[in-house]
């Protein structure tokens, strides 16, 4: 979240799955160390008080990984399944975290 570019000065642009999907609810809690609730609610109070941006929400993992494939500077999270067939690189080796290398 604290991060807005890239190194080398392209923006980060973040999808995620919807709040419900069990899959986020494992990422979120497993990777970030935070229920979903409580990103959402950094995430608002960002764009409420105009310093960040809200992440789009995609309804699907093939859509997460086409938004992700094809969007300069994109993040977001697949399951291992999904990320292994789409030959999307892994980030930091993390097996539920894909990117679009900017």
């Amino acid at each position: 979240m604290r991060v807005r570019q890239w190194p080398d000065g392209s923006p980060v642009r973040v999808f995620v799955l919807p709040d419900d999907d069990p899959l986020s609810d494992q990422f979120y809690r497993e990777r970030l160390g935070m229920y979903s609730y409580v990103l959402r609610r950094a995430w608002d109070r960002m764009v409420f008080t105009g310093t960040g941006f809200a992440p789009t929400v995609v309804q699907s993992e093939a859509e997460m990984i086409e938004r992700v494939r094809s969007t300069p500077g994109a993040i977001g999270y697949v399951s291992k399944r999904q990320s292994s067939e789409s030959h999307i690189g892994l980030l930091h080796q993390m097996p539920v975290l894909v990117m679009n290398d900017p």
